[in-house]
């Protein structure tokens, strides 16, 4: 299986409202899986007690944006939030 994604220019909105540059000279970005196997009963699966730990940890440290958060995409406005940050 291949996959195929596009990157923009989000400067302005991705990173701390463009207080986080994207360094532009490592392009081209690329990332690759190895050995990678996709299983379809991942959504009956849940996280440990130590997996949900972990995963809160990562969020408070190493998050720069999220966009479910984001305010321009709240309530009133014309770009509600993706069906995703409703779950």
């Amino acid at each position: 299986m291949k996959l195929y994604a596009s990157l923009w220019d989000a400067d302005d909105w991705a990173t701390r409202g463009g207080r986080v540059k994207t360094d532009w000279s490592k392009a081209p970005f690329v990332a690759y899986y190895r050995n990678f196997v996709a299983k379809s009963d991942w959504e009956m699966q849940g996280l440990s007690a130590r997996g949900k730990k972990l995963l809160s940890w990562v969020r408070k440290r190493c998050r720069i944006y999220y966009y479910c958060n984001d305010e321009r995409h709240g309530r009133g406005s014309r770009h509600p939030p993706p069906p995703e940050c409703k779950a």
